[in-house]
């Protein structure tokens, strides 16, 4: 890992990344993609070390509350936040001045930060967002090898429920050919249905591959599942989207469950629902130092 002071934290969105690069290693990470400028090998993690200091000035600028967001591109619980603690320290300053706060992670080292999850909570919203993909649990040490399992995760999310926090499943990608059936995700919706998740975010079954990430799927591909890689080059090429030919059934599936159960799982509802401030200050003036 590496150090780095950075010119600005947040987006026009108000998300934030506070790390840059990965050590979990999940095969189909699509942060790999070249796309994305990134100047230094992926698992060299870059450290946004003023993280908390310009998320403090962004804020004290800001007019009026509003959702802070982070985990899109980095996990703010890779291993290294246990010594750098820079997504504590910005949670730290979220909650000391009323915003709200979602965060997508991989990681049960979320727990650490529950006090002040809590805290968030309670004077506005934090919605704790955790990607499932699959629910064998081998399975899930192959595809993603350095952060908790499944089952772990879902253990975490019983434990946001428990405390009342809000809390939305990413279940994206399902890799075609690999764990593409209708047992693997109904064990998730399972997971789901008992964590009593507000929402389940799905664009679809698949996987999209670019340049950077491709290759470094197909390594593993090469390595865990021989002769998977030839498959996926005779079925896609070099598309960057490779949709699952289960698509449509299980995609059937997945709106019939979360309906039933009264889970959102249409994206612009799940993001309707993430970006909508609640103000349970509102009679309090803005005051942030």
């Amino acid at each position: 890992m590496h150090y780095k002071d950075v010119k600005g934290i947040l987006s026009p969105k108000n998300g934030m990344n506070l790390y840059r690069g990965c050590t979990h290693g999940c095969i189909y990470c699509d942060s790999r993609s070249r796309c994305y400028g990134m100047e230094h090998d992926f698992e060299d993690v870059e450290i946004k070390r003023n993280a908390p200091e310009l998320l403090e000035r962004a804020l004290y600028r800001k007019r009026a509350r509003c959702m802070i967001a982070t985990g899109s591109m980095c996990d703010p619980y890779l291993p290294c936040e246990t010594h750098e603690r820079l997504t504590r320290r910005c949670l730290e300053i979220v909650d000391r001045c009323g915003f709200g706060f979602s965060v997508i992670t991989k990681s049960d080292l979320i727990l650490r930060d529950l006090d002040l999850l809590k805290s968030i909570n309670e004077k506005s919203k934090c919605v704790v967002q955790m990607t499932l993909t699959t629910f064998d649990e081998e399975l899930c040490r192959v595809l993603e090898p350095g952060v908790a399992t499944t089952k772990r995760r879902f253990e975490v999310l019983k434990i946001m429920r428990d405390e009342g926090i809000p809390t939305v499943v990413w279940l994206s990608p399902v890799l075609p050919f690999i764990n593409d059936t209708e047992e693997n995700l109904r064990g998730i919706l399972r997971y789901c249905a008992e964590a009593r998740v507000l929402g389940v975010m799905c664009f679809g079954f698949g996987v999209t591959l670019r340049e950077g990430d491709r290759e470094y799927f197909y390594e593993k591909l090469d390595e865990h599942f021989p002769g998977m890689k030839e498959r996926y080059i005779r079925a896609f090429g070099g598309s960057y989207e490779c949709q699952s030919p289960n698509h449509p059934a299980l995609m059937k599936i997945l709106r019939g469950e979360c309906r039933a159960r009264g889970i959102l799982c249409s994206p612009d509802e799940v993001f309707a629902y993430l970006n909508e401030f609640d103000d349970r200050r509102s009679g309090e003036q803005l005051q942030l130092f």
